[in-house]
């Protein structure tokens, strides 16, 4: 079941879970995909930038990615495989795509500036993993310091056919959606799925845009499902009142340095971990901060119940 350029939905992000001494929690890993699966999910994607990959041995990596494809049933799961180099990374993808994974994301080094130098290191990643692997395309400019502007998308669709989906994470990106759309409608470029990640806040819009669902962690996945079913069915200001109950938690979430405790912790109050434990290096939630995070809960729970959490 390999990813393919008609990827539609929403491919959750799925977080590490750990317990409080480190140890990778194997229960709540059923447990999410378990959820995953039931909510309405299209896809999941493991080992991303905010799955903690790497602080994971290789070992564990692959540890992790197994139980997680063989708990997801008829989900394709995508692993992320970013490396320093081309040789962690061909050996990660060749272990979990013979474990079955669908595809593997890979995200650019921060030391690439210019369109040749991004081009080339795609297809020298493609070189190094295989061209029958399928491989989503990591835009994440605020995070890893590479613009890749709608002509080197362009290129890098042109030139490599295993670049199935991209990942659009730029902001302000809406344009950007549109551009790659209108080079589908010229049929200057083959069609590509589009899912987005940061943390869902623009997904509103994104959706109208042409994206075809999201990508990201966001720690109430359902919601992100019923948005993405909701914009398809053209139902808009239904979309658009669910998208915007949500939005300050998303808001809250996505915090450089603080959004994965946010996230672990509502995901620990959901039920769906044992605890929000991250490994070390890690940074811990104040009092305060859990404090504001139940408040928000609170006034979320007043237009959608699923907020509504117990003691």
């Amino acid at each position: 079941m390999l990813l393919t350029a008609y990827a539609k939905g929403v491919f959750p992000i799925a977080p590490t879970p750990f317990l409080d001494d480190g140890s990778i929690d194997v229960s709540s890993i059923d447990r999410l995909m378990d959820f995953y699966l039931g909510c309405g999910a299209t896809g999941v994607t493991v080992l991303g930038q905010l799955g903690e990959a790497p602080k994971l041995e290789h070992a564990e990596s692959i540890d992790v990615a197994a139980r997680m494809i063989r708990r997801a049933g008829r989900l394709p799961v995508v692993v992320g495989v970013s490396a320093p180099g081309f040789a962690s990374m061909r050996a990660l993808t060749r272990e979990v795509m013979d474990l079955g994974a669908a595809g593997v994301m890979i995200a650019p080094p921060n030391t690439l500036r210019t369109d040749d130098q991004i081009v080339g290191y795609y297809r020298q990643a493609v070189d190094a993993i295989g061209a029958d692997v399928p491989f989503v395309l990591q835009d994440y400019p605020l995070t890893f310091s590479v613009q890749m502007t709608p002509g080197v998308i362009h290129r890098i669709v042109g030139e490599l056919p295993s670049c199935v989906m991209l990942k659009h994470e730029d902001w302000p990106g809406l344009e950007k959606i549109s551009a790659l759309r209108a080079f589908e409608k010229d049929g200057s470029m083959r069609h590509i799925s589009i899912l987005c990640g940061n943390n869902g806040l623009f997904l509103d819009y994104e959706m109208e845009r042409g994206a075809d669902g999201a990508n990201t962690g966001y720690c109430f996945p359902d919601m992100l499902c019923d948005v993405v079913r909701l914009s398809a069915q053209g139902e808009r200001e239904a979309a658009h009142d669910l998208f915007d109950a949500h939005l300050p938690l998303l808001r809250y979430e996505q915090q450089p340095g603080a959004g994965l405790a946010v996230r672990k912790y509502v995901m620990m109050r959901r039920g769906l971990l044992t605890c929000a434990a991250q490994r070390k290096p890690a940074a811990a939630m104040s009092a305060t901060a859990r404090h504001e995070v139940e408040h928000l809960l609170r006034r979320l729970a007043k237009h959608d119940p699923r907020a509504a959490l117990a003691d």
